[in-house]
């Protein structure tokens, strides 16, 4: 039941987060082929680790698209200056997935889901879009040199007690020469206190353990679908499990999600729920979804005839939704919703 506890905590990554890098090689990768062909069917995966990264998965293309050129570029467009040795294998889509998407069904089985609130503007939980806007806040920083010692790795959490912000955590690399008191007076002053406004009775917490020197692939293991709340709803509603980067719109793990957050966007703006969670379930190789259902804060079913302008099979997300470009490297950092730019946060009008 969508329905916010009196007290829960969201999280937020920064792009130089390892499974972040992971996550936005796999989608420039897919927008790779689908700028060449927009028909293209990806399923691209990636793993770092202690400089090395391997990229792997199942491609269906006319495209021609030289996967190590486009990680290795992502992986310093994000910050990171160190070599790393990048190794792929990309093969054929699987024709007895191929056979049922071909016809207009779903490439794969599964449950995915859509939440609106309208706490805020952007129709999400305010703590997951403080969570989001500390993260980014780091990386604009980072980018603009107002603090030139910022690395590109970091976490933000945001915990909620009773609809007030009690507590901000910010953990982020750093500069070896540079001590936790300016850190965390920085961090308060160019960050935390911009972005949440008011500091009162708000614990705040700054690098924890007290130094973050390594950070990326030399400090930790990164893997593409990895940060499924961080991409969500912070852990706040059901997630089905399927993780959306690196997969062309055919896979309903994504463009599923991605109509169901439409519908429950929608609904909300519309004043018919002031929370609405919205369900779809599939079976691959077929088009017509085996469950839709979407009820409110309250648990209430709301009533199928809202739903009836919407189609959920996949064909028509794809055509209705407009997923055939090359839009989603911008979805693999800082969350794949709230940000007005992308077509399934708009209006249905």
């Amino acid at each position: 039941m969508p329905i916010l506890p009196s007290t829960y905590t969201v999280e937020s990554v920064t792009s130089g987060h390892p499974d972040k890098v992971c996550d936005q090689i796999s989608d420039a990768i897919l927008d790779a082929y689908i700028l060449q062909d927009p028909t293209s069917r990806v399923a691209v995966e990636a793993f770092g680790c202690h400089g090395l990264l391997v990229v792997g998965g199942e491609v269906t293309s006319c495209a021609e698209v030289d996967a190590e050129v486009v990680a290795r570029q992502v992986y310093r467009d994000i910050g990171y200056t160190d070599d790393i040795n990048v190794l792929t294998k990309i093969v054929r889509q699987s024709p007895d997935i191929a056979q049922g998407v071909d016809v207009g069904g779903a490439g794969d089985q599964g449950i995915m889901y859509g939440y609106a609130s309208k706490e805020t503007p952007e129709l999400l939980p305010r703590a997951v879009v403080l969570a989001h806007r500390l993260a980014a806040g780091l990386e604009r920083l980072r980018r603009y040199r107002l603090l030139p010692w910022l690395g590109p790795d970091g976490k933000t959490q945001v915990t909620m007690r009773d609809g007030k912000l009690a507590t901000v955590l910010v953990s982020t690399q750093h500069a070896r020469e540079v001590g936790q008191k300016e850190i965390r007076e920085s961090l308060i002053q160019h960050l935390i206190g911009p972005t949440v406004g008011s500091l009162e009775g708000i614990e705040i917490l700054v690098n924890p353990t007290g130094a973050f020197t390594l950070g990326g692939f030399a400090a930790d293991t990164g893997l593409t679908g990895r940060k499924l709340m961080v991409d969500t709803y912070g852990g706040l509603i059901q997630h089905g499990g399927g993780a959306f980067s690196g997969k062309d719109p055919t896979k309903v793990d994504r463009s599923a999600a991605y109509m169901a957050r439409f519908v429950a966007k929608n609904l909300v703006a519309r004043g018919i729920a002031d929370d609405c969670l919205v369900s779809v379930a599939y079976a691959i190789g077929r088009a017509e979804p085996v469950m839709v259902h979407a009820m409110d804060g309250a648990g209430k079913t709301i009533d199928s005839a809202a739903l009836a302008a919407f189609d959920f099979r996949p064909a028509a997300i794809i055509e209705r939704l407009g997923l055939r470009r090359p839009i989603y490297r911008s979805t693999a950092a800082y969350g794949h919703f709230g940000k007005s730019d992308l077509p399934w946060e708009q209006s249905s009008e």
